[in-house]
């Protein structure tokens, strides 16, 4: 069984989806791709721990602090998605890559298809899309909308970014990040 909660955040409201030990699914309320993991059949239950802890998670990030830590995660994705995905967790708080250096990390020539698995990232914010920029370090594509991927790297920045270059020329990678990762 599927479970659900809501979290209101300061970008608009986001839903919450748990096998009832891990996060599967985080999404802004109607962006592109909502809800693309979560099963048909599944329940509203704000009160399970995961919830709790993703709540914790996000609390903190959106008052500008870096997590310490980060809630199980569950990635309900293809092998090649699931590489991708955990490339991004590597991108710290506050930095920035290409989908050209990810396609590069994980061993792919096109970048196109590497954009198509970071599209498709069902964790928003706790695995960092947004932290992926195109080739020039313009902002590009986000589920979510261009407004949050640049509301959530001024929050990061403090860097206001409507459009404007945004790249990180030397990104770093974060070993010291502890996730909790499971595959499906």
């Amino acid at each position: 069984m599927d479970y659900t909660a809501s979290y209101n955040s300061p970008l608009g409201g986001i839903t919450m989806a748990s096998d009832g030990k891990a996060l599967f699914g985080l999404w802004f309320d109607g962006q592109k791709y909502f809800a693309n993991t979560l099963n048909d059949e599944n329940e509203e239950r704000p009160d399970l721990p995961i919830f709790d802890e993703t709540r914790r998670w996000l609390d903190l990030y959106f008052s500008g602090k870096v997590p310490d830590f980060t809630p199980p995660l569950l990635m309900r994705a293809s092998p090649f998605r699931q590489n991708v995905w955990q490339r991004l967790l590597e991108i710290p708080f506050g930095h920035t890559t290409t989908y050209s250096n990810i396609a590069r990390s994980v061993g792919c020539k096109s970048a196109q298809a590497v954009g198509g698995a970071v599209g498709h990232n069902s964790i928003l914010l706790i695995i960092p899309c947004h932290r992926v920029v195109g080739s020039k370090g313009l902002l590009t594509g986000y589920a979510g909308g261009l407004d949050k991927k640049a509301s959530l790297l001024k929050l990061e920045t403090g860097i206001n970014l409507s459009g404007e270059l945004f790249l990180d020329d030397k990104p770093r990678v974060s070993t010291s990040r502890n996730t909790n990762l499971q595959a499906d």
